[in-house]
């Protein structure tokens, strides 16, 4: 600003007035810093930000019947549920059906429809390559004579439920609730999995946090209490994980904890155990093999907090009589809380998205969200569901961080 004045000359300035002067530095600094910005704000908006806002999108996104069935979503407006439609409706269907003839689209319908009435896919598949192609005299009687499910009201019921642009079918579906004919309700035993899922993976991640906190703590106090040549050299130590890759370290826990691994041999040899434990394809292992990856997330935080604390304070609490134990816990423990919230955080967050490890070490009762969100994404072809399975853990992720903001302070969970 110094040099705008120089050269603008003294006789200006009274003109122009500093404030105007400043507030023009302040406007030229200010576009310059969004200028510099610009770049890297539009990587994570087209990279990060809109892929992950247009993937939530699909929790109730509806776009495949209203779009092929376009004659149909219209029509069924006017009928009322709990009796069979009439002409009009089931004409307007085989129009539709009929005009999806020889297309993939009506593969697409088959499928989405499917997510809702197991057996619709094969309905859609058989009424439409069944069509004649010839003008019908009854589209009702054509229609049931290719197959008596279209007398059935639940498929109409489902086909009008389902014919909206937006639609709560994959959120309802994520909590283990359905529409039916006497409005939302819980959906039968053997299809409720999610709520027990949630149950699990909060289980899972509680534990892991846990045990990172009761393995890292004293670890991150031992490096912050050692030399700086011992410190760096155990600082090493903790991010050469960082180094692999962690399809790698989940492989090796496989090698490791399977019945003749090297755990079970030396467990042996030690006469800890007399025969093998069964470490791999159950809880257990998925603890180990996660506690081992992601530990270094929670030594981390706590040891910049540690390194930070001034043994002062420890040598005064000591010498105004307080016992090792005291002076940890009414001073040094006080003095370690933002890095514990900034660890905790951090392992609990990462903790309840794994995949690739409770996929190769855990069994089948012990999958968590990021399992069956990969699942629905590239098997069943589900998008929707697996959006609303993202929606729901991106919530869950807000109310434990709020809770624990709440709890703590906001400032204290950031990770310095």
């Amino acid at each position: 600003m110094q040099a705008s004045l120089e050269m603008m000359g003294e006789t200006e300035i009274p003109k122009m007035g500093l404030r105007t002067l400043v507030r023009r530095a302040e406007r030229r600094h200010f576009m310059t810093m969004l200028a510099l910005m610009a770049p890297s704000v539009i990587f994570v908006a087209l990279l990060f930000v809109i892929p992950i806002l247009l993937f939530l999108f699909r929790s109730v996104d509806n776009a495949e019947i209203p779009t092929l069935l376009p004659k149909t979503a219209v029509a069924l407006d006017t009928w009322r549920d709990g009796e069979i439609p009439g002409e009009p409706v089931f004409a307007a269907l085989a129009s539709d059906l009929h005009a999806l003839k020889g297309s993939p689209d009506a593969a697409l319908l088959g499928r989405r429809l499917n997510f809702a009435v197991p057996g619709y896919r094969r309905l859609i598949t058989r009424t439409v390559t069944s069509l004649p192609g010839t003008q019908m005299a009854s589209a009702k009687e054509t229609l049931a004579a290719i197959d008596k499910s279209w007398l059935d009201p639940v498929y109409w019921r489902t086909l009008k439920s389902q014919s909206g642009r937006i639609t709560d079918f994959y959120l309802l579906s994520a909590l283990d609730l359905q529409r039916g004919a006497g409005g939302i309700e819980k959906v039968s035993g053997e299809q409720a999995i999610f709520m027990s899922l949630y149950g699990r993976t909060l289980y899972t991640a509680f534990g892991v946090t846990a045990l990172c906190l009761l393995i890292g703590y004293p670890v991150a106090a031992v490096m912050a209490a050692a030399r700086p040549a011992v410190a760096n050299w155990l600082l090493s130590l903790v991010l050469i994980p960082f180094w692999t890759s962690l399809l790698v370290r989940t492989t090796a826990w496989v090698v490791l904890l399977q019945t003749e691994g090297l755990v079970n041999k030396v467990l042996l040899q030690l006469g800890v155990i007399s025969e093998p434990l069964k470490l791999m394809f159950n809880t257990a292992g998925v603890f180990i093999a996660m506690v081992h990856v992601l530990l270094p997330y929670m030594i981390l935080p706590v040891y910049s907090v540690m390194k930070g604390i001034s043994p002062v304070h420890l040598r005064a609490a000591a010498s105004l009589g307080a016992n090792p134990a005291t002076v940890f816990r009414t001073v040094y423990l006080p003095l370690t809380i933002p890095g514990v919230a900034a660890g905790c955080t951090l392992v609990f967050v990462l903790s309840l998205g794994f995949y690739v490890t409770p996929a190769l070490v855990g069994g089948p009762g012990d999958q968590m969200i990021g399992y069956f969100i990969a699942y629905f994404t590239n098997s069943a072809v589900n998008w929707g569901l697996a959006s609303a399975l993202g929606v729901f853990l991106l919530l869950l992720i807000g109310v434990i961080y709020l809770a624990l903001g709440k709890l703590v302070g906001f400032d204290k969970l950031k990770v310095r």
